[in-house]
């Protein structure tokens, strides 16, 4: 009985073992004449034998999708009339090749084979086809497959896929005014993503390509129209409220409006608040004290940038927060404190010339500490001493200091003057007053 099932089953199975053996026979040696004719550029005679095998054997061998794409571009980029029904037919099998790929992925897999895609990563890759081959590309639909794939490999999406799902954001944010915050997001995605690829490539072409996209996508943002403070602020305002017991959401705001120079919108103070509430930062400290000054608290302003400034590693960052809280101090004239802030953040950093300019023009702008004319006039010459400093140490401030070298000369004291007082050029003069530091007379 055993024996009779057994027959039973190999006369059953010899249909289809007779036809994987005639399909080996049409696949293989026309495998073998694609690959040749693919190797050696004649996409023409390489095109009906892969044919064969991508219809009978799509699995024999992977790399009968990949000379498959580079026979099908090959028409593609040859046919200069896209409207055409040669280019419309190779365009279709193009698309039905990744579709097909999509599929027997997962297959390929299971047997080990390295495929150098996953299932939503070939989708991305058929989005990048789609916008460069097709006739008349649908931007809603690219942006779908895009997206999709993105949002399934995060940071293992490719530098071109990242550029492109944005660019489709940005086309449909064009024709379409509602989808300008899914925009915001979208920049906001893609550019995560990017950054955490950056931080773990170790290949430099890939890294390169990365960093240049990213850098793409920042200016592309910037310059998309829906980067202005008003727009931002009317995106925002309804979501700050909404999102105030959401760090990430907050953070996301305050990243936005912080890259696009919107830190005085209320938002962006209200965003700043709620996250230093619930995790104090040097962000959020920031806009913390940035609300504060607008609302006229000195002391609430300094004392938050202080905190900032406690936080912050980088020298560099902290001299530019110790800088914002002199400003604060100089708005309402605490002359001292002003350049006690200063001075910190030239030992933070001591190639940072605007520091040395806001002294300056603190000591210009109140040079008056004696009866005598001419000596109050000395202050002109320390002032103009903090500009030469400040050229000396960050150059990016020469001609503005320059500038300011040029007017303040103009109000030193006439050597008469300073004779009939006892001081001749080269001498030594203290600047009393609230000042205190001395300078040499020209």
């Amino acid at each position: 009985m055993k024996i009779r099932n057994l027959l039973a089953t190999v006369l059953l199975s010899a249909p289809l073992m007779a036809a994987m053996a005639q399909d080996d026979n049409i696949c293989i040696p026309n495998s073998s004449v694609a690959r040749e004719a693919v190797k050696a550029g004649n996409f023409k005679d390489a095109y009906e034998p892969w044919k064969i095998v991508i219809e009978n054997c799509p699995t024999l061998r992977y790399y009968t999708f990949t000379d498959g794409f580079a026979i099908l571009k090959n028409f593609l980029e040859t046919n200069t009339d896209r409207n055409s029904a040669d280019y419309q037919k190779y365009f279709n099998e193009l698309m039905d090749l990744h579709d097909k790929r999509i599929h027997y992925i997962p297959e390929f897999i299971s047997k080990n084979v390295k495929v150098p895609l996953t299932v939503d990563g070939a989708l991305g890759s058929k989005a990048l086809d789609y916008i460069q081959y097709s006739p008349s590309p649908d931007v809603n639909q690219a942006y779908a497959w895009f997206k999709q794939s993105v949002d399934a490999d995060k940071s293992d999406a490719t530098a071109n896929v990242l550029h492109f799902f944005l660019d489709m954001s940005a086309r449909r944010m064009k024709a379409d005014a509602a989808n300008k915050e899914q925009f915001i997001n979208d920049y906001l995605t893609a550019t995560q993503y990017a950054d955490a690829a950056l931080a773990t490539e170790t290949k430099a072409s890939a890294k390169k390509a990365m960093e240049t996209v990213r850098s793409n996508m920042d200016a592309q943002f910037i310059n998309s129209g829906a980067a202005t403070c008003e727009s931002l602020e009317e995106i925002y305002a309804p979501k700050v409220e909404n999102s105030k017991t959401d760090l990430a959401a907050l953070k996301d705001i305050i990243k936005i409006m912080a890259m696009m120079g919107c830190r005085e919108n209320d938002s962006y103070l209200q965003a700043s608040l709620y996250a230093y509430q619930i995790e104090p930062s040097v962000d959020a400290a920031q806009g913390c004290a940035a609300m504060a000054f607008k609302k006229g608290d000195i002391d609430g302003s300094v004392k938050f940038f202080d905190e900032a400034f406690d936080q912050e590693t980088d020298n560099v960052k902290k001299a530019e927060i110790a800088f914002k809280a002199a400003n604060v101090l100089a708005s309402a004239k605490r002359l001292g404190a002003a350049r006690n802030y200063a001075n910190k953040a030239i030992q933070a950093n001591p190639n940072y010339g605007a520091p040395y300019m806001l002294i300056a023009s603190l000591y210009a702008g109140n040079y008056k500490w004696t009866d005598e004319m001419a000596l109050n006039k000395c202050t002109f010459f320390l002032a103009i001493d903090k500009l030469q400093r400040a050229k000396a140490v960050d150059s990016s401030v020469t001609e503005e200091a320059n500038k300011l070298i040029n007017s303040y000369s103009a109000y030193t004291p006439e050597a008469k003057d300073l004779f009939m007082l006892g001081y001749k050029a080269g001498d030594r003069v203290n600047i009393g007053g609230w000042i205190g530091e001395s300078t040499t007379i020209r």
